[in-house]
Parts: C-alpha cells; sequence; structure tokens
C-alpha cells in the first residue's frame, strides 16, 4: 500500500499550481487591448481606455493614466473636484479638450468624451459626430429618453451616449456626475 501512496502523492504535488493569481499589472500583459493604436490615439472601452501602447481597467492608478494619456494626447488641461454625486468626491480631469476622465480615491472610475477627432475613438461602432440615424442602426442600442443633456442611449450595459442636434456627441462608461 505505501508503494501506492508515494507515487500518487509525487503525482499531486506535480499536477498543483501556486494558487497564485496575477498581480492587475501581470493580467494586463495577459489580455491586450482589442485593438492595435498609434501612439497619439486613445482607445475608449466600456472597462476603462487603452492610451498608446498602455491599457488600464476601471480602479488603475490615477498618476499612471494621467501619464499615459499626457504621453498620447499632451498634458491636461483642466481638473475639478465633482462633489454633488455623492458621498464621495469626484476629480474630473480632461484631456485634449473633450476627453474627461473621472478619479475617486486616486483610482480611475470612468471617461466621457466630446472630441469627434480621429485619434480619440470609441472601441464600437458608434462615435463621437456620428448620425442619430446611423448610429440607430447599430443593434445594441436602446433609447433610455429625453433629459436635460439631450436624448440619452445605451450601447449595452456598460456604454452609454447623448444625442443632440441629430447626431451623438458625447459617449461615457464607469461612474459619472450628469445633472440629468
Amino acid at each position: 500500500m505505501r508503494l501506492l501512496i508515494l507515487p500518487m502523492a509525487a503525482l499531486a504535488l506535480v499536477s498543483c499550481d501556486s494558487g497564485e493569481v496575477p498581480s492587475p499589472t501581470e493580467q494586463q500583459t495577459l489580455r491586450p487591448p482589442s485593438a492595435q493604436i498609434a501612439g497619439n490615439e486613445i482607445l475608449l472601452r466600456r472597462d476603462g481606455l487603452v492610451a498608446g501602447a498602455e491599457a488600464f481597467y476601471f480602479a488603475a492608478g490615477q498618476s499612471e493614466v494621467e501619464a499615459a494619456l499626457a504621453r498620447a494626447v499632451g498634458p491636461s488641461t483642466l481638473s475639478i473636484e465633482l462633489n454633488g454625486c455623492s458621498a464621495d468626491t469626484i476629480e474630473s480631469v480632461r484631456f485634449a479638450e473633450k476627453l474627461s476622465v473621472n478619479f475617486r480615491d486616486g483610482r480611475l472610475i470612468g471617461w466621457y468624451n466630446a472630441d469627434a477627432s480621429e485619434t480619440i475613438r470609441l472601441d464600437g461602432d458608434v462615435q463621437v459626430g456620428m448620425s442619430r440615424d446611423e448610429a440607430e442602426q447599430v443593434p445594441a442600442l436602446s433609447i433610455i429618453g429625453d433629459n436635460k443633456l439631450g436624448t440619452e442611449f445605451s450601447l449595452g450595459d456598460e456604454i452609454g451616449g447623448f444625442f443632440d442636434d441629430g447626431a451623438v456627441y458625447l459617449l461615457y462608461a464607469g461612474t459619472q456626475c450628469f445633472e440629468r
């Protein structure tokens, strides 16, 4: 019986992994961005963003995200604290005039974009500046309703946006502080 137990124990030790979960940095290298982009481009995603060669998921560190965005499109142009949205203060930092990224406690929590340039775009079929008629052809788009910001829509569960004057004028994901 001992002869049978010893080889089985050795096999069990060889087949076990360490049980360690990869760190967020290791996870980013394991999951590359969904599209290759140039060093001066930003790709906005439902779970974060890509700035040049660096991908960031929501909860990424503020200093790393800001540094990558600055390398891609230049330094931030405005930083404001938003106090009226929740119990916690949200810091909104603007880049390239119309892209804002939101942070809480030094962590990325959301983004919103009104820039129709080709260097800042959504990972998907709907883009800022697209006509409402064209955007409404995208199967995932659902109209939420009208409010102070225009006609709000969603693209699945994690991306939203607004139409105004017959076109998409703003897209967003994550935590926002909009007065609807």
